[in-house]
C-alpha cells in the first residue's frame, strides 16, 4: 500500500473556500485527510460510522471535531453553512434515491460558492465490486455483504447536474489498497 496524497493539489483551494470556517469531511475512515486538512490549518468537523474508525481518526488528529454517524442523519452544525465538504470514498453505500437526497443535503450544508471534493468508486473498479456481484439495481451491488454503488460519466452528470458547477471531474487510481482502486475524482462548486 501507498500513501493516498490526492488531497494534496486540492490544499490551495480548500483554503480558499475554507475561509475561517471548518470544512465538513463526511466519512473520515481513519483520519488520513482529515490529518491532511488540519496540516494545511484548516479547521475539521468530521464523522463516521464506524466506532472504530472514528477512535483511530481522533488519535491521529486531535484536534478535529470527530462524531460516529450516518451520512444520512442531519450533518453536525458548524453554525453556518460550510465552505468545503470532502467526501473521499463515503458516498457509495445507498441506493439511487438516497444518493440525490445525500447530494442534495450536501448542496443545502454549503454557502454558495462552496467547495465539494469528493471522490467516488467507478464502474471500471474491477478489483473492488464493480463487477461479478449480485446486483441491486444498476451499478449498485452487494458485495461480500455490503452495498457499493459504482459511478460512469453519465450518472455523475445526472447526480450533479442541478446547482453545481464542475471544476473538475477525472477518473484515477489509488494505490492505497491492496489492488489498484479505479476512482472517479471531482472538484465542484454549489451555484446559487
Amino acid at each position: 500500500m501507498l500513501p493516498d496524497r490526492w488531497l494534496q493539489r486540492w490544499l490551495p483551494t480548500v483554503l480558499e473556500h475554507a475561509g475561517d470556517g471548518p470544512a465538513l469531511e463526511i466519512g473520515c475512515g481513519r483520519g488520513d485527510d482529515t490529518a491532511t486538512l488540519l496540516a494545511a490549518g484548516v479547521r475539521v468537523v468530521a464523522f463516521d460510522l464506524s466506532p472504530s474508525n472514528v477512535a483511530a481518526a481522533q488519535a491521529r488528529a486531535p484536534r478535529a471535531i470527530l462524531s460516529c454517524q450516518d451520512a444520512r442523519s442531519p450533518f453536525p452544525d458548524a453554525g453556518g453553512p460550510y465552505g468545503v465538504i470532502v467526501a473521499s470514498l463515503s458516498l457509495h453505500y445507498f441506493a439511487w434515491h438516497e444518493t440525490t437526497t445525500l447530494v442534495s443535503r450536501i448542496h443545502a450544508a454549503l454557502r454558495p460558492g462552496g467547495l465539494l471534493l469528493c471522490r467516488l468508486n467507478s464502474t471500471r473498479d474491477r478489483h473492488h465490486g464493480a463487477h461479478g456481484h449480485p446486483v441491486i439495481e444498476p451499478n449498485y451491488y452487494n458485495v461480500r455483504g455490503e452495498p457499493k454503488r459504482f459511478f460512469d460519466p453519465a450518472s455523475l452528470t445526472q447526480l450533479f447536474a442541478s446547482g453545481w458547477r464542475t471544476l473538475s471531474m477525472r477518473e484515477a487510481t489509488s494505490y492505497k489498497y491492496l489492488r489498484p482502486k479505479v476512482l472517479w475524482e471531482l472538484a465542484l462548486e454549489r451555484t446559487a
